[in-house]
């Protein structure tokens, strides 16, 4: 395959990734707007993301296989026309049931994305291009969390639930563009893998979950900034939701972006200098946790403006570790059992996810944003150990 049709495939699922997270982060954003509707604490609200990720993670392995299976071509489409459609829906439920319910459904649906496109990286592109791939879905990760609160602040004088409606209509039209690129390349865009044994290997793999614990760790930073950056805002320094969002909360998506760039371009030179591809993105993930430290300072700032930096580093950090980590298994799996090994990794988020957030949402509650930030700060940190024992068991075969 050429080396422009291979990078085409990525930046469609760097489309694709940028639908899963722009629907997902559109609750996040307008987190005080709904939770004055349906009349949410924020320990509520904890709860309403705990539901989501309870079943994204339960959801994930089973989306995982079902994209090896099915191939990316049907699998990836199917995945993301239910998503939008539930987007869709999420704008006109009436009740808080109804819309815990979007919620779960949102994330078992949602489960499937970052394997679809860990599947697509890992098919599409080498050993040393893998991590830069992952950078780009990552691009479309926070390119939707960018989009998020502006699209939120659009919307606000029409309407939370116009917000909603737009990004369901505008991420369908992802599918069309999608099928036609894959009518064109022909059985390369079908990835499909029906060796149950090998996908059974994963899941007794000990590299496996030493990556899942590791991804939970380092994750629950990507986490905390992922769905409170605009309460931390709006609660910290008294900021109306609108200024929040227009001025500071898509400034962290942004450096997100630029961290996971950063993180696969150095991957990719010291790869291409000869260096062992597991040894440089451990190396990475080292310098990425020592970045992630002054995390702990955010809560401290005497400006939204200063604290805002200290959010964009720490988001720059997690997300040039994420994008190693995740290119990491699909160097110990290969592509025929990407798809269910970025999976785990997926779900481990999502168990993560859905613990971290009702413990953040009811620390918050009682005690403000210092204790978080500063447990949170540390945790990228610990992850790396485990990265480092995953290496040492691959290199030893």
């Amino acid at each position: 395959m050429s080396g422009h049709s291979r990078w085409v495939a990525v930046g469609l699922f760097c489309c694709f990734s940028l639908s899963n997270y722009l629907d997902r982060q559109l609750l996040p954003a307008l987190a005080p707007e709904v939770r004055r509707e349906f009349g949410l604490s924020h320990t509520d609200y904890g709860w309403l993301l705990a539901v989501f990720s309870v079943s994204y993670a339960l959801a994930a392995p089973i989306a995982g296989a079902l994209v090896d299976r099915l191939g990316l071509t049907v699998g990836a489409a199917l995945l993301l026309g239910a998503w939008n459609v539930v987007t869709l829906w999420t704008g006109v439920i009436a009740t808080a049931p109804a819309l815990f319910f979007a919620r779960a459904l949102l994330g078992a649906l949602q489960a499937g994305g970052v394997p679809a496109a860990g599947k697509a990286v890992a098919h599409f592109l080498p050993v040393s291009e893998r991590a830069l791939g992952t950078a780009c879905t990552q691009v479309g990760l926070s390119a939707g969390a960018i989009l998020a609160p502006v699209v939120a602040g659009l919307m606000l004088p029409w309407g939370w639930r116009w917000a909603f409606v737009m990004a369901g209509l505008a991420g369908l039209l992802w599918i069309p563009a999608w099928v036609w690129f894959t009518s064109k390349l022909g059985s390369a865009g079908s990835v499909s893998d029906s060796a149950s044994a090998s996908k059974a290997s994963v899941l007794v793999d000990p590299r496996a979950w030493l990556l899942a614990v590791a991804n939970v760790l380092y994750m629950s930073l990507y986490s905390l900034w992922s769905n409170w950056t605009s309460v931390f805002l709006v609660e910290q320094y008294r900021l109306p939701l609108a200024v929040a969002n227009s001025r500071f909360a898509w400034v962290p998506p942004l450096a997100a972006n630029l961290g996971g760039l950063a993180g696969g371009w150095l991957a990719m030179r010291w790869i291409g200098g000869g260096e062992a591809a597991e040894e440089v993105r451990y190396r990475v993930c080292r310098l990425a946790a020592l970045l992630a430290l002054p995390t702990a300072l955010a809560p401290g700032m005497p400006t939204p403006a200063a604290a805002t930096g200290f959010i964009a580093l720490s988001f720059f950090a997690v997300t040039a570790m994420s994008v190693n980590v995740y290119a990491l298994a699909m160097d110990v799996f290969g592509p025929t059992r990407a798809g269910l090994a970025v999976a785990l990794l997926t779900s481990s988020y999502g168990w993560m996810q859905a613990i971290f957030s009702p413990v953040v949402g009811w620390a918050v509650e009682h005690f403000g944003f210092g204790g978080v930030c500063t447990v949170a700060a540390f945790l990228p940190l610990s992850a790396t150990g485990l990265i480092g024992r995953t290496v040492k068991r691959h290199a030893k075969g």
